[in-house]
């Protein structure tokens, strides 16, 4: 089945929003794949928009992010990452 045309860039957003908020949250996609009870397959394939989630994966990611659908939905959302020694 052939995505809708705004269906890309609402994973996109998804895509650079979790791996914003993962980043600044100072977790590993292991870390979080953990917290969400996903592989972390799944959410290097969320981060690259090569995963359509559903709800309730969705649901799990925002608790383990410790933040709201509407964080991980709007574009331009995205924390500032961790800053780590000599960045």
């Amino acid at each position: 089945m052939k995505r809708a045309k705004g269906d890309a860039a609402i994973i996109q957003v998804v895509a650079r929003n979790v791996r914003a908020r993962r980043k600044a949250a100072g977790l590993s996609q292991e870390e979080l794949a953990h917290e969400a009870t996903v592989d972390r397959t799944y959410v290097s394939q969320v981060e690259r928009g090569q995963r359509n989630l559903t709800i309730s994966v969705l649901a799990r990611i925002v608790r383990a992010l410790k933040t709201t659908p509407d964080a991980l939905l709007t574009p331009g959302t995205s924390p500032p990452a961790k800053r780590t020694h000599g960045s």
